[in-house]
């Protein structure tokens, strides 16, 4: 595991991906938030899916404050559906 960190560390995009599947998994969002931190579409998908899973308006909202428009549109539909938006 710590092999693998420091590969993506230093940029190995397999290593990235491997540890944002395994971040998934284990339902890890706070090393997901990392991850698309650092500019990993994967990462902030599986956020979105998560967030939209779990409706929870607060990340879909820091998502799309952060630049995502699929986080933005999620977020738009679910609080048309809700009668909050």
């Amino acid at each position: 595991m710590d092999d693998l960190r420091s590969q993506a560390a230093q940029g190995n995009q397999d290593a990235i991906d491997q540890l944002v599947e395994m971040a998934a998994e284990q339902g890890d969002l706070e090393e997901l938030r990392r991850f698309a931190a650092q500019g990993s579409t994967d990462a902030v998908d599986l956020l979105i899916e998560s967030a939209t899973e779990r409706e929870d308006l607060e990340e879909l909202k820091r998502l799309a404050d952060a630049g995502s428009t699929t986080a933005a549109e999620v977020l738009a539909e679910l609080t048309d559906e809700d009668g909050q938006g």
